[in-house]
């Protein structure tokens, strides 16, 4: 019964997508005009229908903030079960329900407070809501630490004999997952000083985003103050040389503070170590992977073959700068638009969306309109004080909901496709199975919103084509590259990178400024190729600008498995259509009641092959095979 996630929106393995700099969210670039972000609504001004309903969960702010005087005894209450798990079957079985009960509203609290928060920055108020549950939380996951040792000290034998009663037949799968990681419990005095130091370890992964957002300072691109909010669309922009001083002085930013934050980094990986040693796992990744069952052979794997498969890009990148009439491609060219940017409305996104997942069914594509419109899950709002980036959030069984901002572009309609996939993900799976089976993963989770944006991009790429519409064809096939280079480039890239940084402290080496700037201008020189003409110093310094992928430890790669896995998962629709329909919407149902590995394999797709990835590379070529057409055909 750990605690769940404290200070984020999104708890208990639903699924966020933090923005950090360049590439570091769920949203595509926004590439709006300056003259279109000059003034912006307040939050009090936006139209209601372009707003969540977050009355769903608690219907005012003094609702929530009853619940949040009124919670924390609940979660006191708890401690009075310490010793007597085992007593009965019907004293275990109450310990489970009034705990279920009491994290389920912790998770509604959690959620509405992250929500406040996320919709409006400079809301004081919303910021200490926020603030609040986190502490309540932090509670939570003291008052309960008893539970696990002390289930574990338990006859297994007998426990298993109880789950045969109705009350506690739901309680299988979490009892087993805990069976299967005995050796790595430790007692319950040991277990609540782990937990105690969750928060001073905590340090300086809020250190990173408040040098980030707050104390870091870009300079200028094109007379424009760059910013963590404008940062993609400025080095995205029509003009290089926008592009250019954008790149550049972001990058220089970070590298004038590289020492601070390597020592950042480097304590956040020494924690991650200590922890996995306090647990008697041999390494930090067997420590992370080891709970959901993922074996390391599934990153290394991965890596592997991305690594074989780098040719791809670098054929990308040629095509590329030959697009753009460059004499060289450089690292701020590679968002640079191939034609002119189409307008979009979110009326319009909803149509494709809906028509693009049609192989799913009636029922699939019914709820997901409804909940795009009139349900209101999506907050897509453009407002002063909103945040960059795009989550999906499960929202505590009341309804699932969407973060994002509107910017009426390709790149829009693309996150908007993305987050549904989670919130159908989180729907289905939660209307399945109480809530004592335990939640997806976000390596389960990034397979559902990847497979959404494959699925609706082949539809409207099947219709540009035939439409004759190559502007179109081409802006699609942007939208596919920018959401690959995102998933399937810089994380791998992030993945090798952190892998590489843990083995080197593991074995008792360090890791300064120099070494991280060297290893990740290293690997980005593997997927560049000859494509790209790299400045390795400001290239090297990229993993500073990521905190949540980077302090989550070994976070990034479960976005390049998800793409992976969501692409090998659409080619069976060209086999088999309705055979794929059944399996892909009992991949979605089964949450996490099934470990990720098995709940894809039997879904047909296998992790620990490297066929996934091989499936999304012939994608990826694919899609450069199309824009060399399309060049010929532009030159003849």
């Amino acid at each position: 019964m750990r605690a769940p996630a404290a200070g984020g929106p999104v708890p208990l393995g639903q699924t966020a997508e933090p923005a950090a700099g360049p590439d570091g969210g769920g949203s595509l670039p926004d590439m709006t005009t300056t003259q279109q972000k000059a003034a912006l609504p307040s939050r009090a001004d936006v139209p209601r229908e372009q707003t969540w309903d977050i009355e769903a969960l608690f219907a005012t702010p003094a609702a929530w903030d009853a619940e949040a005087q009124a919670l924390p005894a609940a979660i006191d209450a708890l401690a009075a079960h310490t010793g007597k798990l085992g007593s009965s079957p019907e004293a275990l079985a109450a310990y489970l329900r009034q705990a279920d009960e009491v994290e389920l509203r912790l998770v509604r609290l959690l959620s509405y407070a992250g929500m406040g928060a996320s919709v409006d920055g400079r809301d004081a108020v919303a910021a200490a809501r926020r603030d609040q549950a986190s502490t309540i939380a932090a509670r939570f996951g003291s008052v309960t630490a008893f539970a696990d040792p002390e289930l574990l000290a338990l006859d297994e034998g007998t426990v298993r004999g109880w789950l045969t009663r109705p009350d506690l037949k739901d309680d299988r799968i979490r009892l087993e997952r805990l069976w299967r990681d005995r050796a790595h419990v430790r007692s319950a005095e040991v277990e609540e000083l782990l937990g105690a130091v969750q928060a001073p370890f905590a340090s300086e992964r809020s250190i990173h985003p408040a040098l980030a957002n707050m104390d870091l300072r870009f300079g200028t691109a094109g007379g424009e103050t760059i910013t963590q909010g404008n940062v993609d669309r400025l080095t995205a922009s029509p003009d290089r040389e926008v592009r250019r001083q954008a790149w550049e002085n972001y990058a220089d930013a970070h590298l004038a503070v590289k020492h601070s934050q390597a020592a950042m980094y480097a304590t956040n990986v020494r924690q991650n170590v200590f922890l996995a040693r306090a647990r008697h796992y041999p390494d930090a990744i067997t420590a992370t992977l080891a709970p959901n069952r993922i074996p390391v052979g599934v990153v290394t794997t991965l890596l592997d073959t991305y690594r074989a498969h780098t040719p791809t890009w670098h054929r990308y990148w040629n095509v590329r700068r030959r697009w753009l009439n460059l004499p060289e491609l450089r690292e701020y060219d590679v968002k640079a638009a191939l034609v002119p940017p189409r307008e979009v409305s979110y009326a319009q996104a909803v149509e494709w969306i809906a028509a693009g997942m049609a192989p799913l069914g009636e029922d699939y594509v019914r709820e997901l309109r409804a909940g795009l419109t009139t349900e209101r899950w999506v907050d897509y709002a453009e407002n002063d004080g909103k945040r960059q980036g795009a989550y999906s959030n499960g929202g505590g069984r009341v309804k699932p909901y969407i973060f994002m901002t509107w910017n009426g572009t390709v790149a829009s309609y693309s996150t908007l496709a993305h987050e549904i996939g989670h919130s159908m993900h989180s729907l289905l799976s939660q209307r399945e199975h109480p809530y004592a089976v335990p939640r997806y993963t976000l390596f389960h989770a990034e397979v559902a919103s990847n497979f959404n944006q494959a699925m609706v991009r082949q539809s409207l790429l099947k219709q540009a084509r035939a439409a004759g519409d190559t502007d179109f064809e081409v802006a699609l096939i942007e939208e596919a590259l920018a959401n690959f280079h995102r998933y399937f480039f810089i994380m791998p890239t992030l993945a090798a990178f952190e892998l590489e940084s843990y083995r080197r402290i593991e074995a008792g080496g360090t890791l300064s400024a120099p070494d991280l700037i060297d290893l990740t201008a290293d690997l980005l020189q593997q997927g560049y190729g000859d494509g790209v003409t790299m400045d390795r110093e400001r290239s090297g310094i990229l993993w500073a600008q990521f905190s949540t992928h980077l302090y989550a430890n070994f976070y990034a790669y479960q976005y390049a498995t998800g793409i992976s896995a969501a692409h090998q998962l659409l080619e069976q629709f060209a086999q088999d259509p309705e055979a794929a329909r059944e399996r892909y919407l009992a991949f979605l149902k089964s949450g996490g009641s099934l470990d990720p590995i098995d709940a894809l394999k039997e879904a047909g797709v296998d992790m620990l092959s490297p066929e996934p990835v091989e499936a999304t590379f012939r994608v990826l070529a694919g899609y450069v095979d199309r824009l060399e057409e399309l060049l010929a055909q532009r030159s003849n």
